[in-house]
């Protein structure tokens, strides 16, 4: 199966090394799209089927927060995961987040074999 990967952040840089290190695990990636704010995410999951969203939560025009809001008030949390990826890693963020429905969390700086073990946990590779 070859996996639709989701990158949203404002900064092509960070779309970028997240984009080299996906691309660095096992994962049968068939395509990487991006967005650089929540408003382009939602537009893009609209048209696109997803598999797994990576996002950031300080971004331009519509936050990380409000496209997660967004997201499970449409439903979508239910069957696309999303990894939100952030500076911002204080603890009651992180709850507040998964209350919200996203199913992992990783801080920046963050080791490829990090977002490797988020990815094949959360698609079921090994």
């Amino acid at each position: 199966m070859k996996y639709k990967i989701l990158i949203v952040d404002d900064s092509e840089l960070t779309r970028k090394i997240m984009t080299k290190t996906l691309s660095m695990t096992c994962l049968d990636i068939g395509e990487f799209i991006y967005a650089s704010n929540g408003r382009e995410a939602l537009k893009k999951l609209d048209e696109n089927w997803i598999d797994i969203v990576f996002a950031d939560i300080n971004m331009p025009v519509m936050n990380g927060i409000e496209m997660i809001e967004k997201m499970h008030e449409d439903g979508i949390l239910k069957t696309v995961p999303v990894v939100m990826v952030s500076t911002d890693g204080s603890q009651a963020r992180i709850e507040e987040l998964k209350m919200k429905g996203i199913r992992a969390y990783i801080r920046k700086p963050f080791k490829p074999e990090l977002v490797r073990d988020v990815v094949n946990d959360l698609l079921g590779e090994k």
